[in-house]
């Protein structure tokens, strides 16, 4: 039975705040006027004015609970309802315009219960108008229902004086059972959200983060919406306990419920037709359009949904789209793209610099009896058209997936990989370092790509878009001693000296075969184990190319890093002499957290304090980012320098190793632009490209000429640059 409250007409737009929930001396507008501090006087209404008012059809019980600015025109209100304290701003005989549409200035057909309203506003329309705030020069047309409730969080998880622990909202995030669930709160960054989530074992971390949490939080009773200046709110339907920011654009949702909605002035943020929205936050300069359902969720700023798409108990990084499709309980880092209609996300944690094509399933729980699956995808993560996963999957940095409906867990270690089903051979095969030898063009151009649309007005984080960086360079570490294991228990298989159990003998032999660049690695079969929770063969091809093309990815990582630190005067080098550069300390374990990566042991210093209760607040661990943010340059250095004993053997450079090592770096950089040059130029010259076209002319006026291609001629000229930069370096030492 629904349960109908019946009160005295005269008490409608009063006690707002339960009498149990005020505190002692204070008023049920007490908060109300915290919220709305300005310097309007206002004023009760003349008698003349209440006449006017009265003729134009508005009604009130008492027209001493409606307070007004100087200057009124008694004339601009007409057909309204008002119960309670009203307060109104100027009201003067403007009208407002807005992408077209002219409105006048006034109150119009409309019930209004205990709100202030701000100078020159447009109210039409507004059938429920409950308990808000409304800046200046605001147009609201056309809503059915817009109100608060005294217990109004705004999306935030906190509870409200009384309240119990059962009806906090929480975001799912990674799991869905709830294993890995944050409590979100306006702020909060996706390093934030990453780190809330993991390390559920650490109980006494997991209560420091809930205890300065719950610090942000005002658990008083009895805040009113807002709505700031200049914001458009036309042709809803219902809008309940609803924060919104300035210059924001609502138009035809049909509903938003407990949201904060962040907006201003040089970052408008918008929400459209058929939208319904329930328990979420949504960061400034966000778009969403066309039919967005969305529940329990974070939007972190610049991001969009359009669609159709669906968002339930997800957390959205920075400069990512999500269009016509479904996500759920998942974590996604900024630079995430998943525009096509069908594709499926769930109890994931993807690193950014995402692309999910149409038809992925990423996440099907039809490999377990219960929910309790998870995947991990590092930077760069790329599905094709119709693939399929199922939990637990995890993939190392820029793994593309070939089409295919994978059949057990993956775990692929090897980054720029491309993985793909062998249905035909009933087999898994693994192309390690595919993008450099294929597709060079988009894995350069991406680098660049994410750089432009970092459109965040405040980049509280330092996000790595380069592929090559300390996560992607430590993974291939890792894929040496892989392969060389593998290549290694392939050669002696093979040979049949020894036994292949032996794994110091297998990574010995293997890595003899690689560093030699030995051909005879091409005629083995080699098989890696642990990567597919199937009995069925795993085969690494191009194992030598991927070894080598790794080596000089990792010399040309040491070159850029050790050239740009003596550009820039960090290192100071002798031209002449015998000198050599000391290389000091191990290569470091990275994380990345949100986007941003950190070394692990300073991670492990930040979970330390807020163990020990030193760390007081979010905004802290914030000051954390930005300090790792200022360190990160030098910092990345470091880890590039220690690489060079990893692949040299060497704890020092001399001259000589400097001159190579620019050399090379001169070297490889000329074979990425080949390889830039290349790969586009396939879809010049590819006869089923070229097809669709009458001729080659008209392929240029759609598709642009090869020759004017703007990012090539800018990798191009920065060759150029590199190579005068580099020519006394290579000419002296």
């Amino acid at each position: 039975m629904n349960k109908i409250k019946k009160s005295p007409a005269s008490k409608l737009g009063f006690d707002f705040i339960p009498e149990s929930f005020l505190p002692k001396g204070k008023n049920e507008y007490y908060l109300r006027d915290e919220q709305n501090k300005n310097s309007v006087k206002h004023r009760h209404l003349t008698e003349a004015e209440i006449d006017i008012l009265v003729q134009h059809q508005n009604t009130c019980d008492d027209w001493n609970n409606v307070l007004v600015a100087n200057p009124f025109s008694p004339d601009l209100i007409k057909n309204c309802s008002f119960f309670g304290l009203v307060r109104i701003g100027k009201l003067e005989p403007w009208y407002l315009e807005f992408h077209s549409v002219r409105m006048k200035v006034g109150l119009y057909n409309s019930t209004i219960i205990s709100c202030d309203l701000g100078d020159n506003i447009v109210v039409e329309n507004v059938h429920y108008l409950s308990h808000y705030i409304i800046g200046n020069e605001v147009i609201l047309s056309n809503i059915e229902e817009m109100g608060t409730t005294n217990y109004a969080k705004f999306g935030n998880g906190m509870l409200k004086d009384g309240e119990e622990e059962a009806v906090r909202v929480k975001l799912e995030v990674c799991n869905e059972n709830a294993g890995r669930s944050i409590i979100p709160f306006d702020g909060m960054l996706p390093g934030d959200a990453w780190l809330w989530s993991r390390f559920r074992e650490r109980t006494a971390f997991q209560q420091g983060l809930k205890l300065i949490t719950d610090k942000k939080f005002d658990t008083r009773r009895g805040y009113y919406g807002e709505v700031g200046e200049r914001t458009v709110i036309k042709s809803c339907k219902i809008i309940k306990d609803v924060w919104v920011g300035t210059d924001a654009y609502l138009k035809g949702a049909n509903k938003l419920k407990n949201l904060t909605i962040r907006s201003s002035a040089n970052a408008s943020t918008q929400i459209g037709e058929g939208c319904e929205l329930v328990n979420g936050i949504i960061e400034e300069k966000c778009r969403v359009f066309y039919g967005v359902k969305a529940v329990r969720f974070y939007m972190a700023s610049n991001s969009q949904l359009k669609y159709g798409a669906r968002l339930i108990n997800s957390y959205l990084g920075n400069n990512a789209t999500i269009s016509c499709c479904e996500v759920l309980n998942s974590l996604i880092f900024p630079a995430h793209e998943q525009h096509h209609n069908n594709s499926f996300l769930c109890a994931a944690m993807v690193m950014g610099q995402s692309n999910i094509a149409a038809g992925a399933t990423l996440g099907s729980n039809h490999n377990s009896r219960s929910a309790d699956g998870e995947l991990i995808a590092g930077r760069g993560f790329w599905p094709a058209l119709c693939v399929s996963i199922k939990h637990n999957s995890k993939f190392a940095a820029y793994t593309l997936l070939a089409k295919g409906d994978y059949p057990a867990e993956l775990n692929i270690p090897f980054p720029f990989s491309l993985v793909s089903n062998d249905e035909q051979h009933n087999r898994l095969v693994i192309m390690p370092g595919y993008w450099f030898m294929y597709n060079m063009y988009a894995l350069a151009r991406n680098a660049g790509k994410y750089i432009d649309r970092d459109k965040r007005i405040t980049k509280d984080q330092h996000l790595e878009y380069h592929f090559l960086a300390p996560d992607s360079i430590n993974e291939i570490f890792d894929s040496f001693k892989l392969m060389e294991e593998a290549v290694g228990r392939a050669a002696l298989k093979k040979e049949k000296s020894l036994p292949v159990s032996d794994e110091k003998a297998c990574i010995k032999k293997g890595k003899l075969l690689l560093r030699n660049n030995d051909a005879s690695i091409d005629q083995l079969e080699v098989l890696v184990t642990g990567i597919e929770n199937t009995n069925r063969p795993v085969v690494l091809i191009k194992a030598r190319q991927a070894y080598k093309t790794f080596q000089d990815l990792v010399n040309y990582y040491v070159a850029e890093h050790l050239f740009s630190a003596i550009n820039e005067g960090h290192i100071k080098l002798s031209l002449k002499g015998n000198k050599s550069l000391a290389v000091t300390g191990k290569r470091k374990e990275w994380v990345n957290m949100g986007g941003q990566l950190v070394e692990k042991s300073e991670l492990e210093k930040l979970i330390s304090r807020i163990e020990k209760n030193t760390i007081k607040n979010w905004e802290q661990i914030h000051q954390f980012y930005q300090q790792q943010a200022t360190l990160y340059s030098e910092r990345k250095t470091s880890h590039a320098l220690s690489c060079w004993k990893g692949i040299s053997g060497k704890s020092n450079f001399s001259n000589e190793d400097i001159q190579q090592l620019f050399i090379r770096y001169i070297e490889t950089k000329e074979w990425m632009l080949k390889g830039i040059e290349s790969s586009r130029e396939k879809d010049y010259t590819n006869p089923f490209r070229k097809m669709v076209y009458s001729n080659n002319e008209e392929m240029e006026i759609i598709t642009g000429k090869l020759s004017e291609n703007s990012f090539i001629l800018q990798q191009r000229a920065e060759l150029k640059k590199i190579k005068r930069e580099l020519k006394k370096w290579t000419s002296l030492l």
